[in-house]
C-alpha cells in the first residue's frame, strides 16, 4: 500500500466531514473533460455520455440511483443524481466520514464508473486506450432544499442556451462546488 509523504503530497479532501455519500439525499455534479477539450462535440461521444448518464440507474451498483436531470455539454457534464436510499450492500457499521477508500454505492464510485463506462466506449471508438477523457475528480454539492435544486435544475436546462457565453468558464460555479480527487 502506498503512504502519503505530507512533504511530496499537499491534496487534502474537502468532503462534508462526517457527511455518508451513499445517504438519500440529490447530489449536482459536474465532470469536467480532460483540459476541457471540446470532446463532446463529436456527436459520436456526445452520445456515449449521455446514453450513459441514462443507464447510471439500470447498473447494478446504482439500484438506488435516478438521474433527475442532466445535460452533456462539448466539455462537461452536469447531473442532479437522487439517491432514494442507501445501496443494497451498504455496510451500515463504518462511521460516515471514516472510509479509506470509496464504499459500493456511494457518489465517488457512482462517478466513477460512469467516467470509466464513458472512457472505454471512446477509447475504443478512437483506438486510443489508455487516453485520458475525463479530468481527474468532479465536482459536486449536495442539495439541502427545494429552492436549490429548483435552481440547480434550471441552471442545467439553460445550461446549453448559455454555452456562448459561459464557453470556458466554469470557474464561477465551480466556487460553490466540492472537489473530489
Amino acid at each position: 500500500m502506498n503512504q502519503c509523504d505530507p512533504n511530496k503530497q499537499h491534496r487534502r479532501s474537502i468532503r462534508l466531514r462526517g457527511w455518508d455519500y451513499r445517504a438519500p439525499g440529490y447530489y449536482f455534479v459536474t465532470i469536467c473533460t480532460f483540459e476541457r477539450q471540446n470532446l463532446f462535440d463529436n456527436p459520436e461521444f456526445y452520445d456515449i455520455a449521455a446514453h450513459a448518464l441514462t443507464r447510471i440507474p439500470e447498473q447494478k451498483h446504482a439500484k438506488h440511483v435516478m438521474v433527475d436531470e442532466s445535460v452533456v455539454m462539448p466539455n462537461h457534464a452536469h447531473a442532479v443524481l437522487v439517491f432514494t436510499g442507501y445501496p443494497e450492500q451498504a455496510d451500515m457499521s463504518r462511521e460516515p466520514g471514516q472510509f479509506e477508500n470509496a464504499l459500493a454505492g456511494s457518489l465517488g464510485v457512482i462517478v466513477g464508473r460512469y467516467k470509466t463506462a464513458v472512457t472505454t466506449r471512446i477509447n475504443n471508438l478512437r483506438r486510443s486506450k489508455g487516453a485520458k477523457v475525463w479530468q481527474r475528480g468532479y465536482y459536486e454539492r449536495i442539495i439541502r432544499n427545494e429552492r436549490e435544486l429548483e435552481a440547480t435544475r434550471q441552471y442545467i436546462r439553460n445550461n446549453p442556451a448559455r454555452w456562448a457565453e459561459d464557453r470556458d468558464n466554469l470557474d464561477a460555479l465551480f466556487a460553490n462546488m466540492t472537489y473530489h480527487p
